[in-house]
């Protein structure tokens, strides 16, 4: 057996159809083919899978337990693995307390250097804004106040009773409404605007009291508080809660008024090395911060400076050397978020490892791209493996390998094309990647005449100032500009101060095994309203969800077996036999099809099944963006990224007149 090859026998995951291949190790490996191929099927739910598994086997229980689960794929072999280092599409988070620097932990490199040459001398927790010591006492180290936009958060002419909060956490007949219902503060039925002072800050403002009641003999205590307190204590969670981004729409974000954004209390913020302070290192762009880093010196800090040196040296020839330290992680491009990942990576100072990246050249301007193919060649001549899904086409021809899934997507797909250089793969007349790399064919452009604009003045936002933009209607329009330039701002800008304006996006979309192509594009409520109409029963009979669901398995058409730290065992139900249904359900038929399957049909099938003009017109748009080969009852759990984004973009495209985004 050949060691320097990672070795796969029969693969069968999702739509692969039973492949077997060779990769070379030590080699900068481009998988390619259409969405929906398989191409994540083979890296990531076989190989990244079965690397972890392998992995996860060397442990403990204990520590395996504690850790993400992987299920093992459906593979039949994989040989010669190493561990792998997973670098994927996905931003770095949400949490307002994580910044460039601490990701990157530069910053903390950064606070050493302060607590170490740094007059006057404090212990280095004295600069951490995510410490009490260090952080600003105003804005507990968030380095923006959020004030509250009162005419958002309430409608002044209704009661409470009438909803006049519009936050849903205080809806009518909510937990927060009942509470301060039975807190017998406020008169409920009184207009908002009617309120005096102290009705109006025991609304808002009033900090968290104990209430009791009794009711039935049994006494309950309850906490009630001001909308705005509760709000501004979860904005100051650490963990990032998900509702935050939600409570923030009734908020104006600006720099807190006592540490001006840097974060830091006054003691931190006097203490200065070679006449700067540490704000003034975190507000700098990583260009200056080098040039100021290269030129301390001093014996005690070598150490600490050469690290940082290479760290910032490594952002810097990634193309991000326009960032700041002081920039929050959760304002950064999906582009500029992947790079972040990749230079935490080239100076790692293991080998044979195997990097597995998914289309690292996303978000990527087209004159930056040649940055990221550098720095997967140097992962590599250190004596690692690059396994890279990409579709761009300069870093597919400054591969070493191919690996060409297709030739189409779905059914039609997951088989082995090609594997081999990048010359032959223009000579393989099944693959549709090597026609496109031999220009044997081209995409269309149609261009057509603009006549009204969509116009917005003043514009400022991140680095963006006092811009003016006039987007043209009813055309597609790029918004161009290389990694950084204000791309991402713009569109956050523009879908703020708009909210008719629709943003698709992979981010919209829910994936769970209980959501497929039908519900998720509202097709099902239609064909389960004529299944009810045709057979005169209740359309929640039709809902695997619902009450027709099988017993057995709850309607997922298969058992989870739990195996705690070996991962998930999905069998498929021995009742149902993967239909969802119970079996008095099957009896009923449309067009002599049940619901189930009409749930297997393509929508190819589909189309020409039914002749109801709304689901005809939702099926022709998913046909339309290329999806013809799903079937209706497909999870979206078990698509591609492409496909989830097509699907997402199908949902909203039966509507006129509108905007639409695509990130």
């Amino acid at each position: 057996m050949d060691n320097n090859k990672i070795i796969i026998i029969g693969a069968k995951e999702n739509n692969l159809k039973n492949i077997s291949l060779d990769i070379d190790k030590h080699k900068f490996n481009v998988v390619t083919g259409v969405s929906g191929s398989g191409k994540s099927s083979l890296v990531f739910d076989c190989i990244y899978a079965s690397a972890q598994s392998s992995f996860y086997e060397t442990l403990s229980t204990y520590i395996v337990k504690n850790l993400p689960k992987i299920n093992k794929p459906n593979v039949d072999n994989i040989y010669n693995l190493s561990p792998c280092v997973l670098i994927e599409q996905k931003k770095l988070g949400q949490n307002p307390r994580s910044t460039v620097g601490t990701y990157t932990e530069i910053f903390t490199y950064l606070r050493l250097l302060y607590s170490r040459i740094g007059y006057p001398i404090y212990d280095s927790s004295y600069f951490s804004f995510n410490t009490p010591k260090g952080a600003c006492e105003k804005c507990g180290g968030l380095g923006f106040e959020l004030k509250p936009d009162l005419n958002k958060l309430i409608d002044y002419n209704k009661s409470l009773n009438e909803g006049a909060i519009k936050h849903r956490t205080w809806k009518v007949n909510s937990r927060y409404f009942n509470i301060q219902k039975v807190s017998n503060l406020f008169d409920m039925d009184k207009k908002i605007k009617d309120y005096n002072d102290k009705e109006l800050f025991d609304l808002l403002y009033k900090e968290s009291t104990k209430i009791s009641q009794t009711s039935f003999g049994v006494v309950q205590t309850f906490s009630h508080e001001g909308i705005i307190t509760r709000i501004m204590k979860r904005q100051g969670d650490s963990r990032g809660l998900s509702i935050n981004d939600y409570d923030r729409t009734f908020f104006v974000e600006d720099n807190c008024s006592e540490c001006l954004g840097s974060r830091l209390n006054s003691k931190a913020r006097e203490v200065k090395v070679n006449g700067k302070t540490l704000v003034e290192l975190l507000n700098m762009e990583l260009f200056d911060l080098y040039k100021f880093i290269c030129e301390i010196k001093d014996e005690v800090a070598v150490e600490i400076i050469n690290k940082m040196e290479k760290d910032i040296q490594n952002l810097i020839n990634l193309g991000i050397g326009y960032l700041t330290l002081n920039r929050g992680i959760n304002t950064l491009s999906n582009g500029e978020s992947q790079k972040i990942k990749l230079a935490k990576s080239i100076d790692n100072s293991l080998n044979e490892l195997i990097y597995i990246m998914d289309e690292p050249s996303t978000g990527f301007h087209a004159r930056d791209v040649y940055k990221i193919i550098n720095s997967i060649k140097n992962i590599v001549e250190r004596g690692n493996t690059a396994i890279v899904v990409e579709h761009n086409r300069q870093v597919i021809e400054n591969s070493d390998n191919i690996i060409d899934i297709g030739p189409k997507s779905g059914n039609e797909g997951g088989e082995l094309i090609y594997n081999g250089t990048t010359k032959g793969i223009i000579k393989e007349p099944k693959s549709i990647t090597g026609q496109y790399l031999n220009d044997k064919k081209k995409i269309n452009f149609e261009h057509k005449k603009i006549s009204k604009y969509y116009e917005l003045n003043n514009i400022s936002i991140h680095n963006i100032n006092n811009l003016n933009i006039k987007i043209p209607l009813g055309i597609l329009t790029c918004i161009t500009g290389v990694s950084g330039s204000g791309k991402s701002s713009l569109i956050k800008y523009i879908l703020d101060y708009d909210k008719k304006i629709v943003k698709v996006g992979k981010d919209n979309v829910g994936i769970n095994s209980r959501s497929n192509v039908a519900t998720y594009t509202n097709v099902f409520d239609i064909i389960r309203a004529l299944f009810a109409k045709e057979n005169n029963v209740d359309s929640g009979l039709f809902s695997f969800n619902s009450k027709g669901a099988c017993e057995n398995c709850g309607g997922n058409g298969y058992i989870k077996m739990d195996m705690h730290f070996l991962g998930d065992v999905k069998q498929e139900c021995d009742v149902c036999h993967g239909k969802r249904y119970k079996n008095d359900v099957l009896k009923y038929k449309l067009n002599n099809k049940n619901i189930s399957e009409i749930l297997n049909m393509t929508i190819e099938e589909a189309l020409i099944f039914f002749d109801n003009t709304e689901i005809k017109n939702k099926l022709q748009i998913l046909k339309d963006v290329g999806l013809e080969y799903l079937r209706l009852g497909q999870t979206l759990d078990t698509l591609s990224g492409g496909e989830v984004q097509r699907v997402n973009m199908s949902k909203y495209l039966d509507k006129k007149g509108s905007i639409y985004v695509f990130d």
